[in-house]
């Protein structure tokens, strides 16, 4: 009942920035916790950061906190992902993805919708 649509990944040195943009449509997007996943060649997809439906509260693993900052908009029914001070290691395609569960954002296993990825390549 939702559709995700990311856009804004591309090819960046390292040390520069890009902003990832989720465009929601079908369901009222702000009923639904929002995440970033990631999945680079030969390896398992991860979690990189989550937020509350209320945008009250975010979640982010280790390696891209201080770096990444995720944010929605409601009205705009968006999520977003800022990406600053990037990387070699954060090449990968990025995933958004919707969920309906309050705990466990962390799992991939808990999200009901996801769009189909955007690439993002950070060059030395």
């Amino acid at each position: 009942q939702v559709q995700l649509e990311e856009s804004g990944g591309g090819l960046v040195q390292a040390g520069g920035s890009l902003r990832l943009f989720c465009a929601a449509s079908g369901r009222t997007f702000s009923s639904y916790a929002g995440g970033w996943f990631r999945q680079a060649p030969g390896k398992e997809r991860e979690f990189v950061a989550a937020i509350y439906w209320s945008g009250g509260s975010t979640y982010y693993a280790d390696s891209v906190k201080g770096r990444f900052t995720i944010s929605r908009d409601n009205a705009k029914n968006a999520v977003y992902l800022q990406m600053d001070s990037l990387k070699p290691e954060d090449t990968a395609v990025y995933y958004c993805a919707a969920s309906k569960a309050v705990v466990g954002l962390r799992r991939g296993s808990s999200y009901d919708y996801w769009g189909q990825g955007t690439q993002v390549t950070v060059s030395s």
